[in-house]
């Protein structure tokens, strides 16, 4: 069947993904929106839906690819590239191919918003980053017709006027990690991004206080290679820490599933925190700061603990015995699978094509506030 009719019992649809171009889909080492955007792409096609995804040429998808670029943007050895003209070029081709999809799903921001205002009913939106920056508020009133979708309730709150058709939660698919009942390493990990507001220092400061090794596998982008050089690499003389690298997801399994626990000791609103669940899906307990969504993905004493500061983090590293591996991995499977966020995504498209109402052409009109 092709696109939706009211009074179907089962309803499959034409959807189109439109990632970032930043990483490949799946990403080849660290990259959080496209992976989500590759597991949830192929897990609608799973579900027996018509997808298209948008990307660069070196994706992976079981969905209909529409190579974008040759290849994503940060691993392109190219010195001189445009990332604003990838995603323009991107866009005027969804925006060609636009009425063949019953739903256009964005990943890319806002960046959209001028060239989609006549479609903008069946389109959906997902926010993956932070929204308390300068300016974002402005925007989110001048196309307030654009439907989104937070990644946490948390995510939401600096812009709490905007149109939030919902929210859902990242899932990844159940059998991607195999549960590590009894880890083998007995360290602590920390995986992502060396960056000030992921602290790096405070995961070392942990596990110095708590006597345990140390692992960190994170990228350092350019950004933050002074941090790094200055704040972090003078730390890694400690024979309790060992710096890994970046590692993709070939890797992540036994990392975290060796771990006595990951270090999740952020600084920042966090929106989600996808390696939370990476490592709930491997029984790995998560001792995590008390910032953004970590309570919406944390169950206290469950999968493991929440913690205010540095001694309540070491106090709950002392704790691990207490907690279950297998219910670390029940927990994961009850909330955070590919197939239960495609499941809520799937509402909010049908939503989208039964009930978008019509709009008026763009541009529209803008009345500042």
């Amino acid at each position: 069947m092709r696109g939706l009719e009211a009074g179907d019992a089962e309803v499959f649809m034409r959807i189109a993904q439109i990632t970032p171009l930043c990483e490949s889909v799946p990403p080849r080492l660290y990259g959080g929106t496209e992976r989500i955007v590759s597991w949830l792409t192929d897990t609608l096609v799973d579900l027996g839906h018509e997808v298209t995804l948008f990307a660069s040429a070196d994706a992976r998808t079981r969905a209909e690819l529409v190579a974008v670029r040759d290849q994503a943007i940060r691993l392109d050895p190219t010195q001189q590239k445009s990332e604003l003209a990838a995603h323009l070029s991107m866009l005027q081709e969804v925006r060609r191919r636009a009425d063949e999809f019953d739903v256009l799903h964005f990943h890319v921001d806002m960046l959209h918003f001028p060239m989609f205002e006549d479609c903008a009913g069946r389109t959906l939106t997902t926010l993956h980053g932070r929204l308390d920056l300068k300016d974002l508020g402005e925007v989110y009133r001048r196309w307030p017709h654009y439907p989104l979708v937070s990644i946490s309730h948390h995510q939401r709150r600096p812009l709490h006027f905007a149109n939030w058709a919902g929210t859902v939660a990242h899932g990844l698919p159940e059998d991607l990690h195999r549960p590590h009942l009894h880890p083998r390493g007995g360290y602590l990990a920390f995986l992502g991004r060396i960056s000030p507001e992921k602290r790096p220092d405070r995961a070392i400061a942990i596990a110095r206080r708590s006597g345990m090794p140390l692992k960190i596998a994170a990228k350092v982008d350019l950004a933050d290679r002074a941090y790094f050089h200055q704040e972090i690499q003078p730390l890694l003389g400690d024979p309790l820490v060992e710096f890994v690298g970046e590692i993709g997801d070939g890797d992540k399994e036994q990392f975290l599933g060796d771990a006595a626990a990951l270090l999740f000791p952020i600084d920042w609103p966090e929106p989600f925190g996808l390696v939370m669940i990476e490592a709930m899906a491997c029984g790995t307990p998560v001792i995590a700061w008390n910032r953004g969504a970590v309570p919406e993905v944390i169950e206290d004493g469950v999968s493991g603990f929440i913690v205010e500061n540095e001694a309540e983090a070491v106090e709950a590293v002392r704790r691990l015995p207490e907690l279950d591996r297998r219910q670390v991995r029940a927990a994961f499977e009850r909330r955070f699978s590919a197939e239960i966020m495609a499941s809520h995504y799937v509402d909010l498209y049908e939503r989208r094509c039964r009930v978008a109402p019509a709009l008026p052409a763009w541009p529209l009109a803008y009345e500042a506030r």
